[in-house]
């Protein structure tokens, strides 16, 4: 038993680095994939959305401005524009986050909030197309100059339909990409901790489940293969430890039964061989016998007779097992008179007893009992077996007590012996199919067990015990139907 569970948990770490790989391919993966798709789609969204919001501000306070110098200073001239421009310039409170431009049509800076880039050619794109194509246009990308990431608006100021000039916001989007950046590294770290969490949940699920249910798996395909009583060795106090316990218990069931039956086949065979080694030897001596000895020959009959009837009586059991296994074990039910059927069999054997030494007494009640419900032959067959078996395991005892009464609403039969009794170790397990026990006594094991079927068929209570002074006591109790 020590070699098979080290070979569980030796076999089981393949086992459940096979289960993790399937389950990182199977389940991880696609959640990782699932999450990278999340933070692609989050980051491009919050790109969007903070530059998109950005430019769109500029953009409608570009226009607004340019609208207002188109509609009040381009018309009296250059003087009065630069001067509007220059004090546009000076007073524009927002200049440690925008720069405010203004271009001429060359595309060099007249004016602007820094004053360091006057003259200058900005030379981005939004300043060509807002001269060419006289509407505000954005750019978003790296100054040609410093090379920093900015967002510039560039909106035309016009003078009788012609192009003059460009007045151009700029910022730079260092805190906005700072912000992104943060919001893309919080998206990150959720998405990092989730795909921990999964892994974790992983590892625990396949650990604490997966990882049993494997060596359940394996132990149930050895029982499988034949290998019956193995143990698993139980860690767990869930429902797979109940599993486990369930295992266990079947494995162990299983080989119990397994040995029953072999010890079963070994018995039968012996008990076969014996009854015919007699009858075949009194045969053979009868047969034989040139004197003709009545006595001899009397004495042999009844040999073979008994040993016909030992045998006819272990093909019965056969049978009737054969029929328990495979479902063709049924009743023939009519109204049966109890005390009569048990008062035949007590005719029957009571000679018999007789002849072996043995005592049968045998006490009715003082109650008529009323008929019941059931198969007056199977019921028969279960106290043949019953006395039969009474005098095989107590007939040391010389005496034999059955009676039979009313008690409540059963018909009760007891028949109890004056042997040694039955150990009681062993008396959970005399009616199961095949066990013998500690007995020398010769039989299948398949009696009780089909004597205990017919009684539950008929809805009684079949017990097997120890009774008070010795010896054992078999108790019948058959439902009396009014």
């Amino acid at each position: 038993m020590d070699k098979e569970k080290k070979d569980q948990r030796r076999n089981a770490p393949l086992r459940v680095r096979g289960l993790r790989q399937r389950w990182i391919i199977n389940t991880v993966m696609p959640v990782l994939v699932l999450l990278v798709l999340i933070v692609t789609l989050f980051s491009a969204g919050v790109s969007s959305y903070y530059y998109g919001t950005m430019q769109k501000g500029l953009e409608e306070r570009a226009k607004a401005v340019s609208s207002s110098f188109n509609e009040y200073f381009m018309d009296n001239g250059y003087a009065e524009y630069y001067q509007m421009a220059v004090k546009s310039t000076d007073t524009f409170e927002e200049r440690d986050r925008i720069e405010l431009q203004f271009i001429n049509s060359a595309g060099r800076i007249q004016v602007s909030t820094s004053g360091l880039t006057a003259g200058t050619s900005p030379g981005t794109s939004d300043i060509d197309r807002a001269i060419a194509q006289n509407e505000t246009t954005p750019f978003q990308g790296r100054d040609p100059e410093t090379g920093e990431n900015i967002l510039s608006v560039s909106s035309p100021l016009t003078f009788n339909g012609k192009v003059m000039g460009v007045m151009r916001f700029v910022t730079s989007l260092r805190a906005v990409n700072r912000q992104i950046m943060l919001s893309i590294l919080a998206i990150l770290f959720i998405a990092v901790l989730s795909m921990a969490l999964v892994i974790i949940s992983n590892i625990l699920f396949i650990n604490n489940v997966v990882e049993p249910v494997a060596v359940v798996s394996d132990a149930a395909k050895r029982i499988s293969a034949g290998t019956y009583g193995i143990q698993i060795e139980n860690k767990y106090t869930d429902e797979l430890g109940e599993l486990v316990d369930n295992i266990n218990d079947m494995s162990l069931n299983i080989g119990q039964n397994e040995k029953m039956k072999s010890e079963f086949i070994s018995s039968v065979s012996h008990e076969l061989r014996t009854p015919l080694t007699a009858i075949n030897g009194w045969g053979e001596t009868i047969l034989e016998d040139p004197t003709g000895d009545p006595v001899q020959l009397r004495r042999g009959i009844r040999i073979i007779l008994n040993e016909s009837r030992r045998l006819s009586t272990m093909v019965e059991e056969l049978l009737e097992f054969s029929k328990m296994e495979d479902g063709r074990f049924t009743l023939h039910i009519e109204e049966v008179d109890l005390q009569a059927e048990f008062e035949d069999a007590i005719f029957t054997y009571r000679e018999l007893f007789r002849q072996e030494g043995i005592e049968l007494a045998y006490e009715a009640g003082d109650e008529e009992l009323p008929p019941i419900p059931g198969d007056p032959e199977r019921l028969k067959q279960v106290f043949c077996n019953v006395l039969d078996n009474a005098a095989k395991h107590g007939g040391a005892g010389k005496r034999i007590s059955a009676s039979v009464c009313r008690e409540g609403d059963f018909e009760v039969v007891r028949v109890r012996d004056f042997g040694p009794g039955i150990p009681e170790a062993e008396l959970p397990y005399v009616k199961q199919k095949f066990y013998k026990g500690t007995s020398k006594a010769r039989g299948s094991g398949i009696g009780l067990a089909v004597c205990d079927e017919i009684v539950n068929l008929h809805n009684g209570i079949f017990t097997i015990g120890n009774a008070e002074g010795g010896g054992a006591e078999v108790t019948i109790r058959l439902p009396i139907r009014e």
